[in-house]
């Protein structure tokens, strides 16, 4: 199943979480945070303002780095993903 985000929203998959801590230590399931990280699989149709359309500054394969509680958790094929609006994307890793 194919998923296309509408207006200025975006389809995330998380990155995976941390296993262990920096000082070795194995952390159980309940213990892990969700990600902040993830790479973009698709990008919406665009917002557009006062009639014209604003370009992305995402594009689709970019790791992002997002706020917390940012866009809505989904499941597709078994897969987890998270769509959230472009402005809840703090920055790009490179």
């Amino acid at each position: 199943m194919k998923v296309k985000p509408l207006g200025d929203r975006v389809l995330v998959k998380r990155l995976e979480a941390e296993e262990k801590t920096k000082g070795g230590i194995v952390l159980p399931d309940t213990a892990k945070e969700k990600p902040k990280q993830g790479k973009v699989i698709e990008l919406g149709t665009g917002k557009i303002e006062d009639g014209k359309k604003i370009e992305f500054n995402v594009k689709k394969g970019d790791k992002v780095l997002f706020s917390s509680y940012a866009g809505t958790d989904v499941k597709i094929d078994g897969e987890e993903y998270l769509i959230l609006k472009e402005e809840d994307i703090l920055g790009i890793i490179s």
